[in-house]
Protein backbone atom coordinates (compact mmCIF):
# COMPACT_ATOMS: atom_id res chain seq x y z
CA UNK A 1 0.00 0.00 0.00
CA UNK A 2 2.66 2.65 0.96
CA UNK A 3 4.39 2.11 -2.31
CA UNK A 4 1.13 2.92 -4.38
CA UNK A 5 0.57 5.47 -1.60
CA UNK A 6 4.17 7.12 -2.87
CA UNK A 7 4.12 6.80 -6.49
CA UNK A 8 0.08 8.70 -6.36
CA UNK A 9 1.95 11.55 -4.34
CA UNK A 10 4.71 12.10 -6.27
CA UNK A 11 2.75 11.60 -9.54
CA UNK A 12 0.57 14.39 -8.73
CA UNK A 13 3.19 17.11 -7.15
CA UNK A 14 5.24 16.02 -10.07
CA UNK A 15 2.89 17.66 -12.74
CA UNK A 16 2.18 20.92 -13.47
CA UNK A 17 -1.69 19.58 -13.43
CA UNK A 18 -1.40 18.93 -10.00
CA UNK A 19 -0.44 22.59 -8.60
CA UNK A 20 -2.89 24.07 -10.27
CA UNK A 21 -6.01 22.13 -9.27
CA UNK A 22 -4.57 22.89 -5.92
CA UNK A 23 -4.13 26.69 -6.72
CA UNK A 24 -7.20 27.25 -8.32
CA UNK A 25 -9.28 25.81 -5.27
CA UNK A 26 -7.06 28.50 -3.26
CA UNK A 27 -7.96 31.49 -5.38
CA UNK A 28 -11.32 30.17 -6.15
CA UNK A 29 -11.70 30.64 -1.63
CA UNK A 30 -9.53 33.38 -1.33
CA UNK A 31 -11.90 35.15 -4.03
CA UNK A 32 -15.27 34.44 -2.83
CA UNK A 33 -14.33 35.16 0.27
CA UNK A 34 -12.28 38.05 0.08
CA UNK A 35 -13.01 40.03 -3.37
CA UNK A 36 -15.84 39.48 -4.77
CA UNK A 37 -18.97 40.66 -3.88
CA UNK A 38 -21.92 38.34 -2.42
CA UNK A 39 -24.39 37.24 -4.59
CA UNK A 40 -28.26 35.26 -4.19
CA UNK A 41 -26.53 32.00 -4.55
CA UNK A 42 -23.90 32.74 -1.86
CA UNK A 43 -24.86 35.23 0.37
CA UNK A 44 -23.03 36.69 2.79
CA UNK A 45 -19.52 34.80 1.61
CA UNK A 46 -17.64 38.04 1.18
CA UNK A 47 -16.35 38.16 4.74
CA UNK A 48 -15.59 41.98 4.68
CA UNK A 49 -19.00 42.65 3.55
CA UNK A 50 -20.40 40.48 6.21
CA UNK A 51 -19.28 43.05 8.90
CA UNK A 52 -18.06 40.23 11.06
CA UNK A 53 -14.96 38.58 12.25
CA UNK A 54 -16.21 34.56 11.71
CA UNK A 55 -14.97 31.94 9.71
CA UNK A 56 -18.86 30.44 8.84
CA UNK A 57 -18.46 31.94 4.95
CA UNK A 58 -15.71 29.73 4.52
CA UNK A 59 -17.15 26.57 6.24
CA UNK A 60 -20.23 27.08 3.88
CA UNK A 61 -18.52 28.23 0.23
CA UNK A 62 -15.82 25.14 1.39
CA UNK A 63 -18.22 22.08 0.27
CA UNK A 64 -19.06 23.17 -3.18
CA UNK A 65 -15.48 24.03 -3.84
CA UNK A 66 -14.44 20.70 -2.96
CA UNK A 67 -17.11 19.31 -4.80
CA UNK A 68 -14.89 20.30 -7.64
CA UNK A 69 -11.52 19.98 -6.35
CA UNK A 70 -11.09 16.51 -5.11
CA UNK A 71 -13.40 15.31 -8.97
CA UNK A 72 -10.01 16.56 -9.85
CA UNK A 73 -7.59 14.88 -7.75
CA UNK A 74 -9.25 11.53 -7.90
CA UNK A 75 -10.32 11.40 -11.37
CA UNK A 76 -6.86 10.14 -12.97
CA UNK A 77 -6.23 7.13 -9.85
CA UNK A 78 -7.82 4.65 -11.68
CA UNK A 79 -8.45 5.85 -15.21
CA UNK A 80 -5.37 6.72 -16.15
CA UNK A 81 -4.14 2.97 -14.99
CA UNK A 82 -7.07 1.42 -17.34
CA UNK A 83 -6.37 3.78 -20.08
CA UNK A 84 -2.80 3.28 -20.73
CA UNK A 85 -2.99 -0.46 -19.81
CA UNK A 86 -0.59 0.12 -16.46
CA UNK A 87 -3.64 -1.76 -14.41
CA UNK A 88 -2.50 -5.05 -15.52
CA UNK A 89 1.15 -4.49 -14.73
CA UNK A 90 -0.09 -3.43 -11.67
CA UNK A 91 -2.09 -6.21 -10.89
CA UNK A 92 0.63 -8.52 -11.41
CA UNK A 93 2.79 -7.01 -8.10
CA UNK A 94 2.55 -9.08 -4.96
CA UNK A 95 -0.75 -6.42 -4.20
CA UNK A 96 -4.09 -6.98 -3.36
CA UNK A 97 -6.99 -5.05 -4.90
CA UNK A 98 -7.84 -3.57 -1.47
CA UNK A 99 -4.11 -2.89 -0.72
CA UNK A 100 -4.25 -0.65 -3.96
CA UNK A 101 -7.29 1.11 -3.36
CA UNK A 102 -6.39 1.60 -0.16
CA UNK A 103 -2.81 3.20 -1.13
CA UNK A 104 -5.15 4.99 -4.03
CA UNK A 105 -7.67 6.37 -1.59
CA UNK A 106 -5.24 7.98 1.52
CA UNK A 107 -2.89 9.52 -1.20
CA UNK A 108 -6.11 11.36 -2.75
CA UNK A 109 -7.29 12.00 0.69
CA UNK A 110 -3.44 13.26 1.85
CA UNK A 111 -3.45 15.60 -1.62
CA UNK A 112 -7.44 17.07 -0.41
CA UNK A 113 -5.52 17.99 2.92
CA UNK A 114 -2.54 19.78 1.29
CA UNK A 115 -5.18 21.85 -0.31
CA UNK A 116 -6.76 22.45 2.75
CA UNK A 117 -3.72 23.82 5.10
CA UNK A 118 -3.39 26.78 3.51
CA UNK A 119 -6.54 27.56 4.29
CA UNK A 120 -5.66 28.28 8.25
CA UNK A 121 -4.82 31.56 7.41
CA UNK A 122 -7.70 32.83 7.30
CA UNK A 123 -8.04 32.04 10.84
CA UNK A 124 -5.23 34.13 11.38
CA UNK A 125 -6.51 36.73 9.40
CA UNK A 126 -9.77 36.95 11.21
CA UNK A 127 -8.11 36.98 14.51
CA UNK A 128 -6.38 39.84 13.27
CA UNK A 129 -9.55 41.53 12.22
CA UNK A 130 -11.35 40.91 15.51
CA UNK A 131 -12.10 43.59 18.16
CA UNK A 132 -9.72 44.04 20.82
CA UNK A 133 -10.86 41.63 23.17
CA UNK A 134 -13.22 39.54 20.95
CA UNK A 135 -12.82 35.99 21.14
CA UNK A 136 -13.65 33.56 18.06
CA UNK A 137 -15.39 30.90 18.65
CA UNK A 138 -13.08 27.83 18.75
CA UNK A 139 -15.46 25.25 19.25
CA UNK A 140 -16.97 26.11 16.36
CA UNK A 141 -14.23 26.34 14.24
CA UNK A 142 -12.62 23.13 15.10
CA UNK A 143 -15.92 21.33 14.85
CA UNK A 144 -15.87 22.66 11.14
CA UNK A 145 -12.55 21.58 10.30
CA UNK A 146 -13.49 18.14 11.68
CA UNK A 147 -16.34 18.28 9.33
CA UNK A 148 -14.19 19.17 6.85
CA UNK A 149 -11.57 16.72 7.18
CA UNK A 150 -14.75 14.02 7.43
CA UNK A 151 -16.67 15.78 4.04
CA UNK A 152 -12.90 15.12 2.27
CA UNK A 153 -12.82 11.59 2.83
CA UNK A 154 -16.85 11.21 1.73
CA UNK A 155 -15.60 12.82 -1.48
CA UNK A 156 -12.80 11.38 -1.70
CA UNK A 157 -13.95 7.87 -1.61
CA UNK A 158 -16.85 8.56 -3.95
CA UNK A 159 -14.35 10.52 -6.65
CA UNK A 160 -12.37 7.02 -6.71
CA UNK A 161 -15.32 5.13 -6.76
CA UNK A 162 -16.14 7.34 -9.72
CA UNK A 163 -12.55 7.04 -11.43
CA UNK A 164 -12.55 2.91 -11.14
CA UNK A 165 -16.35 3.15 -13.26
CA UNK A 166 -14.42 4.10 -16.40
CA UNK A 167 -10.89 4.59 -18.51
CA UNK A 168 -11.76 8.44 -19.21
CA UNK A 169 -11.00 10.86 -16.66
CA UNK A 170 -12.74 13.55 -17.72
CA UNK A 171 -16.02 10.97 -17.27
CA UNK A 172 -14.94 10.29 -13.92
CA UNK A 173 -14.85 13.88 -13.01
CA UNK A 174 -18.01 14.26 -14.42
CA UNK A 175 -19.48 11.36 -12.72
CA UNK A 176 -17.77 12.43 -9.00
CA UNK A 177 -19.01 15.66 -9.50
CA UNK A 178 -22.72 14.49 -9.92
CA UNK A 179 -22.28 11.63 -6.95
CA UNK A 180 -20.85 14.56 -4.82
CA UNK A 181 -23.54 17.42 -5.30
CA UNK A 182 -26.26 14.46 -5.49
CA UNK A 183 -25.10 13.11 -1.83
CA UNK A 184 -24.66 16.79 -0.73
CA UNK A 185 -27.76 18.68 -1.64
CA UNK A 186 -29.91 16.02 -3.47
CA UNK A 187 -31.56 14.35 -0.47
CA UNK A 188 -32.32 18.04 1.58
CA UNK A 189 -33.72 19.16 -1.89
CA UNK A 190 -35.77 15.91 -2.07
CA UNK A 191 -37.03 16.25 0.91
CA UNK A 192 -38.75 20.22 0.44
CA UNK A 193 -40.69 18.79 -2.60
CA UNK A 194 -44.12 18.61 -0.82
CA UNK A 195 -45.14 14.78 -1.92
CA UNK A 196 -42.12 14.35 0.57
CA UNK A 197 -43.69 16.56 3.52
CA UNK A 198 -43.98 14.66 6.36
CA UNK A 199 -42.42 11.92 8.24
CA UNK A 200 -40.35 11.03 4.92
CA UNK A 201 -38.37 14.43 4.53
CA UNK A 202 -36.60 14.39 7.77
CA UNK A 203 -35.41 11.04 6.51
CA UNK A 204 -34.58 12.20 3.53
CA UNK A 205 -32.51 14.89 5.18
CA UNK A 206 -30.97 12.71 7.61
CA UNK A 207 -29.71 10.81 4.28
CA UNK A 208 -27.68 14.01 2.75
CA UNK A 209 -24.26 14.69 3.21
CA UNK A 210 -25.17 18.74 3.77
CA UNK A 211 -27.33 17.93 7.38
CA UNK A 212 -24.42 16.53 9.37
CA UNK A 213 -22.23 18.47 7.94
CA UNK A 214 -23.95 21.54 9.01
CA UNK A 215 -24.43 20.08 12.32
CA UNK A 216 -21.09 19.28 12.86
CA UNK A 217 -20.12 22.97 11.41
CA UNK A 218 -21.70 24.07 14.61
CA UNK A 219 -19.22 22.78 17.23
CA UNK A 220 -21.04 19.57 18.59
CA UNK A 221 -19.44 16.45 17.47
CA UNK A 222 -22.22 14.04 17.38
CA UNK A 223 -21.39 10.78 17.62
CA UNK A 224 -24.46 10.04 14.71
CA UNK A 225 -22.41 12.56 12.63
CA UNK A 226 -19.26 11.02 12.70
CA UNK A 227 -20.66 7.41 11.89
CA UNK A 228 -22.90 8.65 8.94
CA UNK A 229 -20.14 10.19 7.52
CA UNK A 230 -17.42 7.37 8.21
CA UNK A 231 -20.28 4.50 6.84
CA UNK A 232 -20.11 6.69 3.18
CA UNK A 233 -16.87 6.52 2.65
CA UNK A 234 -16.57 2.57 3.61
CA UNK A 235 -20.00 2.20 1.42
CA UNK A 236 -17.90 3.89 -1.49
CA UNK A 237 -13.96 2.11 -0.84
CA UNK A 238 -16.64 -1.31 -0.87
CA UNK A 239 -18.30 -0.44 -4.14
CA UNK A 240 -14.82 0.58 -5.52
CA UNK A 241 -13.39 -2.66 -4.46
CA UNK A 242 -16.10 -5.05 -6.06
CA UNK A 243 -16.03 -3.13 -9.05
CA UNK A 244 -11.83 -3.24 -9.26
CA UNK A 245 -12.09 -7.08 -8.17
CA UNK A 246 -14.46 -7.47 -11.33
CA UNK A 247 -12.08 -5.91 -13.47
CA UNK A 248 -8.78 -7.80 -12.28
CA UNK A 249 -11.70 -11.34 -12.46
CA UNK A 250 -12.37 -10.36 -16.62
CA UNK A 251 -8.48 -9.71 -17.42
Amino acid sequence: MWSIYTKEIRSFLSSLAGYVVLLVFLIATGLLLWVLPETNILPNANILDYGYASLEQFFAIAPVVLMFLIPAITMKMFADEYKSGTIEWLMTKPLSSFQILTGKYWAAFTLAIIGLVPTLIYLFSINWLAIEGGALDAGGITGSYIALILLVGCFTSIGIFASSLTDNQIVSFLIALVLCFGLYSGFEGLSRIPAFRGNSDYILELMGVDYHYTSMSKGVLDSRDIIYFLSVIVLFISLTYYTVENKRSKS
